[in-house]
């Protein structure tokens, strides 16, 4: 079954922290990342994939101190796949609660 979905929705914290993972037996696309700054100052943000651990390092970045702008919304269009229940997507803010980050795609059973 394919299915269209939201797939996480998180606001990042100062530590790269895992924001989602595929289930077993289920292979995820990640079409599209969501980046919200809702604060009134200038923020950066992070995103790893590391598709079979939570190993968030130069090898698994995707996206590192990337600069957003006050009360900014940015549309990051991808295709990942992730196929293992124990990979990650990690997030990460300079500062705590200040921005979201969500995810939407497809999850195949």
């Amino acid at each position: 079954m394919f299915t269209e979905t939201s797939l996480f929705s998180k606001e990042a914290t100062t530590t790269a922290t895992s924001a989602y993972s595929p289930g077993s037996g289920e292979t995820a696309i990640i079409k599209q990342i969501t980046v919200c700054n809702h604060e009134s100052t200038d923020q950066t943000f992070g995103i790893w994939l590391d598709g079979d651990g939570s190993t968030y390092n130069d090898n698994s970045v995707r996206f590192e101190d990337v600069a957003i702008s006050a009360n900014t919304t940015v549309i990051i269009d991808t295709y990942w796949i992730m196929n293992n229940a124990s990979g990650n997507i990690a997030i990460k803010a300079d500062a705590n609660s200040k921005i979201t980050i969500s995810a939407d795609g497809a999850v195949l059973t």
